[in-house]
């Protein structure tokens, strides 16, 4: 179910929305609609784990942390539907819904990191009901959920002393409330910055092709009043050049045991050009974005999207029909090239496995 909650642009210019990327409500599940953004400030209900993941796929909520909790929430869902049927069925439903999250998106390692955590709870309840099991599981999402915001505010406070007082910070995609259940990862630093009282601007790249910077993070900037400039990804390295960034954060969809990190698609290049132009380069993420068992980038795995996306966007087409394509979603960026990770527990220069392995 869809409810429309009003033009997004006029609401900006007249009071702020609040921006809560996934609420529980009378049991089920409402995402703010990120395709129509900022046109539309839209909310979608979901009932079931097959809506959660028709969702997660179809990008209505995107961002590593907050998919990992709507998947968590999508098991919870489920379990509520299916509490009626014999253990066995139930038992069945939610294996079921498990594959089907576990499907809907493969780079965010927050997924499959929420789901486990999903799947250890489901096994404390054994020996239960399953309507006493569901009740569990929906705790259990909830407090994935209140443990992602408690980590991006910790985040933010840590990274926020990176800050310096009137810095220009660009970023690339949407690492903000909207991809997080709230205050945001690499926008969360900038907001807690600005909390502190420093007067700090954001560089929006505008993220091609999905335009997440241009429709996502200036207009989370604009609620924020925290001042905004949108540029075009090819103009990274001339701001740069000219001495207009003091420095870049973005957020992160899995890393590396090793610190290589994943994150939208032309974060690697902004991460060479910062380090040619010796600027800092931070990746804010969870420890949950953190993959263990992956040794290095090249075990990450690259979404590879549809062409429609780069061939136009929405009804407008700009490349001539039967044009080939590539839309790989994400890059990797080596560890080397990333001067501190920021976590919930504090900031670990120059990422590496020990360095890693020492915040666990």
């Amino acid at each position: 179910m869809t409810k429309n909650v009003g033009n997004a642009n006029n609401q900006a210019s007249d009071e702020r929305v609040v921006v809560q990327t996934l609420a529980w409500s009378d049991g089920g599940l409402e995402l703010i609609d990120q395709r129509v953004l900022p046109q539309r400030f839209t909310t979608i209900r979901c009932n079931s784990a097959a809506a959660v993941a028709e969702a997660i796929r179809t990008m209505v909520v995107r961002g590593a942390p907050a998919i990992g909790c709507a998947a968590a929430f999508g098991i919870a869902l489920e379990a509520r539907r299916q509490c009626t049927q014999n253990p066995i069925a139930f038992a069945s439903a939610l294996e079921a819904a498990f594959a089907l999250l576990a499907a809907s998106r493969p780079t965010a390692v927050n997924l499959f990191w929420a789901l486990e955590r999903m799947r250890d709870e489901l096994a404390r309840c054994k020996s239960m009901s399953a309507t006493d099991a569901a009740s569990r599981l929906v705790a259990a999402a909830h407090a994935i959920y209140r443990a992602d915001i408690a980590a991006n505010k910790a985040m933010g406070h840590a990274g926020a002393a990176l800050v310096p007082d009137g810095a220009r910070i660009m970023t690339h995609c949407n690492a903000g409330a909207l991809a997080t259940a709230g205050h945001g990862t690499a926008l969360g630093v900038v907001r807690s910055a600005r909390d502190q009282g420093k007067s700090v601007s954001v560089i929006a790249n505008e993220t091609r092709p999905f335009l997440q910077g241009a429709r996502l993070t200036a207009w989370e900037m604009v609620q924020e009043r925290i001042p905004v400039t949108l540029v075009t990804d090819n103009m990274a390295a001339h701001l740069m050049k000219t001495g207009q960034v003091d420095l870049v954060i973005v957020g992160a969809d899995r890393i590396a045991a090793n610190g290589d990190t994943a994150n939208k698609i032309g974060t690697y290049g902004l991460a060479v050009l910062a380090a040619h132009h010796r600027l800092p380069f931070y990746v804010a993420a969870p420890l949950s974005t953190i993959d263990r068992g992956t040794p290095d980038g090249n075990g990450i795995p690259i979404e590879e999207r549809h062409g429609d996306e780069v061939t136009g966007y929405g009804a407008t087409r700009w490349a001539p029909q039967g044009v080939a394509t590539r839309n790989p979603a994400f890059d990797v960026t080596p560890a080397a090239l990333i001067t501190a990770l920021i976590t919930e527990k504090g900031v670990l220069e120059r990422p590496d496995e020990a360095g890693i392995s020492a915040l666990f």
